[in-house]
């Protein structure tokens, strides 16, 4: 009897060393390989979003996401190597990448697998397992709302860290035609040539003030295309107490500290926001210098749109002045300066349009690149406060939206979510 239990107890000690060791390997191990799809994938979809290719209904078809696609699978490859499975770095043949972008053009899905083949067990070699495999997938979507009614139910998109800039919904491009189309939020057929507008294009203008001298109070003026009202920091646009970055000079006002800074409150869309009307003298002064301290271009070496893109998708390259050290010349896939700034309602009709009245209505929100101009750039002078900016991204809202509105990431009103696991 002692000899039996003997061996018996052998067996039962080894599967219960199996169960509390391999398993939990297993697992360990499961859960390892899960974030690191989790993050390639979100990765990929980050750089989606932030090409400019989901502002466009035509990506597909005219090769824009093809494209923005080989980018997002080079970074893709980048974030999931830089984990590591059971104390071993992933190769590229344990991650597996689809060969294109799933979804649509304005709302691509990118799922990533990972599987590790060769995970050694311990205590099951006993009944002849050597080696256990592992794998796990992820699928994120670079949701942009602009494009949601041409296949579906619109759901609303509430960014974060959007700045106090109130444009109206007047293409620059093609004045007075609209960037949006209010009632389905879809980007207006003129307006697809805003991406890649720039204040140097043919026609371009930097983004300015509407108010006269700062003084927003009375009567406004009308909106005129790419001139922007100022958030009422009171009441909507309320600036952010920490994290302001360290510029000279500092930033001291509640006006220049929502610039600089991330406003946390989100701003969603089909909501209302308030404009400032008081009478403000130093707003241009203020402008200009919280626009070079956001973009760390108090010196013009802020980060820059690569000259040699001039289309979707975009690629950014860091100046000497940003803050990461050993970044400059290189292609970074987020910088402070891309903001988010909101677009408002300015009513049907054909121009002149009325002056706006306080608040005004959400209708979309265009991601801009914030172009460095440093303190002393020729013709920038202290009251100049006019900011030199790059479209981006588009998303519009659609009076019909409904539902929980889905938080943005940062500076970028095309959300990134992971829809599974």
């Amino acid at each position: 009897m002692i000899t039996l239990v003997a061996v018996v107890m052998l067996f039962v000690v080894g599967a219960m060393a199996a169960l509390s060791i391999d398993v939990v390997t297993f697992y360990t191990a499961r859960s390892e390989a899960q974030l690191a799809a989790d993050g390639a994938a979100l990765a990929a979809a980050r750089v989606l979003a932030n090409s400019g290719a989901t502002s466009d209904p035509n990506a597909l078809t005219d090769n824009l996401m093809t494209n923005a696609w080989a980018l997002a699978q080079a970074v893709a490859l980048r974030v999931a190597q830089q984990n590591q499975v059971a104390g071993t770095g992933l190769t590229s043949a344990q991650v597996i990448l689809p060969s294109g972008p799933g979804g649509t053009s304005t709302n691509p899905t990118v799922t990533i697998s990972v599987q590790v083949t060769n995970l050694p067990t311990f205590f099951a070699r006993i009944w002849g397992t050597k080696f256990i495999t592992v794998s796990a997938s992820a699928t994120a979507e670079a949701y942009n709302p602009s494009g949601a009614n041409l296949t579906g139910t619109t759901i609303p998109v509430a960014p974060t860290c959007v700045k106090p800039w109130l444009l109206p919904n007047i293409d620059p491009s093609n004045p007075p035609n609209p960037i949006f189309v209010t009632t389905t939020g879809a980007i207006a057929p003129t307006a697809t040539a805003l991406l890649g507008w720039t204040f140097s294009s043919p026609g371009g203008a930097p983004m300015s003030l509407a108010c006269p001298g700062g003084n927003c109070s009375g009567t406004l003026p009308p909106p005129g295309a790419w001139q922007y009202y100022p958030g009422d920091p009171a009441r909507t646009f309320p600036p952010p107490t920490q994290a302001i970055p360290s510029c000279a000079p500092a930033m001291t006002t509640q006006y220049e500290k929502s610039i600089a800074g991330c406003i946390e409150t989100p701003i969603a869309c089909n909501s209302t926001a308030n404009i400032d009307t008081s009478n403000y003298g130093n707003r241009n002064r203020e402008t200009e210098r919280a626009a070079n301290c956001v973009t760390h271009a108090s010196t013009n070496q802020g980060d820059q749109v690569d000259p040699m893109v001039t289309s979707p998708p975009f690629q950014f390259l860091a100046g000497n002045d940003n803050p990461i050290s050993g970044l400059a010349g290189n292609d970074v896939m987020v910088s402070d300066s891309l903001v988010t700034v909101p677009v408002f309602d300015v009513g049907a009709g054909p121009p002149p349009f009325s002056s706006p009245t306080s608040p005004v209505q959400i209708v979309g929100f265009v991601q801009l690149f914030l172009n460095p101009d440093g303190m002393a750039a020729p013709g920038f002078g202290p009251n100049r406060g006019k900011v030199n900016t790059t479209v981006i991204n588009m998303a519009g809202c659609g009076t019909g939206a409904s539902g929980q509105p889905i938080l943005g990431n940062g500076a970028s009103p095309v959300a990134v979510r992971l829809i599974s696991p």
